[in-house]
């Protein structure tokens, strides 16, 4: 019986680890992998004391630190389930189940896909949803980014210091973003934009060889060996079935009697990109995640008491 299960491995739910482990409360973190969302992002350049660096290098210390402890990780296991045991929880992974007192969902978010044909066929085959990842290995070829926000237009400057042409397709009628980095698309000689474009289908045999697209009613294709993904992320709460949602499927948190992050089910806590808290920034997630796990320990305390 542990006190405390934090499903996550991003900022949420690494720093209240870090919490957690300095409390010496009885807990495991499980986590798909180190770093979450901050893993796959580029540069970073607005994390308190890391006046530039980018999100392999900020997860590294994020996973040295939480090192420091002995924390029990159970790395590349995947939450697939909560249900209730009397007032306790029991999470379940395939390889697991572990018995708790309280739950702390800090399981960020996943990249939203396409759902065209060819994407599940090709995917890790020129289909990719993390151009920080991935731009390296598609240097000289040409690649395609799905897509028109910021994380978007992230992808393709990354992918044109590597690739040769690089084609946004962007359903929108514009791009939308931090106006710099249009400005920085526009500029670039290798960057081509193909707006109020939606993307039919990924075409290749073996390995990605274009992409097929509706442009008002002409439909295009282009010749490309890599296809990046970049049209937002959802919440990863396929597991939970038992906390309220918002319209985005995100968990409402709220506060009560001064303790916060409460979802709606006692005992069960939620923190960072998961969560229908609207900042989704990593020093955010960081934050919200020692909120829970400060008001995890209330709730410990109060439970001990026969509250």
């Amino acid at each position: 019986m542990y006190d405390l299960v934090i499903i996550g491995g991003g900022p949420a739910a690494l720093a209240a680890a870090v919490y957690a482990a300095r409390q010496k409360v009885s807990f495991v973190v499980i986590a798909e992998n180190i770093g979450g969302q901050t893993a796959i992002s580029a540069d970073i350049e607005n994390y308190l004391g890391f006046p530039a660096t980018n999100g392999s290098e900020l997860s590294s210390f994020f996973e040295k630190h939480i090192s420091k402890y002995g924390i029990d990780v159970k790395e590349g296991e995947k939450a697939i389930g909560i249900v209730k045991s009397g007032r306790n929880f029991v999470v379940k992974t395939a390889a697991a189940k572990y018995e708790t007192r309280t739950v702390l969902i800090a399981s960020g978010k996943k990249p939203r896909k396409l759902n065209v044909p060819g994407e599940d066929r090709l995917y890790r085959k020129g289909v990719t949803y993390c151009a920080t990842c991935d731009a390296p290995l598609f240097a000289g070829k040409d690649v395609a980014v799905i897509g028109g926000g910021n994380s978007a237009m992230d992808a393709a400057l990354l992918a044109a210091k590597y690739s040769g042409k690089v084609y946004i397709i962007n359903i929108n009628p514009g791009l939308i973003g931090d106006a710099i980095m249009i400005g920085s698309i526009r500029k670039s000689k290798k960057i081509t934009v193909f707006n109020s474009s939606r993307t039919a289908e990924i075409l290749g045999e073996k390995s990605v060889s274009g992409v097929k697209f509706n442009q008002g009613s002409s439909e295009k294709d282009v010749s490309v060996q890599g296809v990046f993904v970049e049209i937002g992320y959802i919440p990863s709460v396929d597991f939970d079935r038992l906390t309220e949602k918002n319209k985005w499927n995100e968990i409402a948190i709220h506060t009560e009697n001064f303790t916060t992050n409460l979802t709606s089910v006692p005992g069960i806590f939620a923190a960072g990109d998961v969560t229908d808290v609207p900042e989704k920034q990593i020093i955010v997630a960081a934050g919200e995640g020692v909120k829970a796990v400060l008001s995890v320990f209330k709730y410990l305390g109060s439970e001990a008491k026969g509250y």
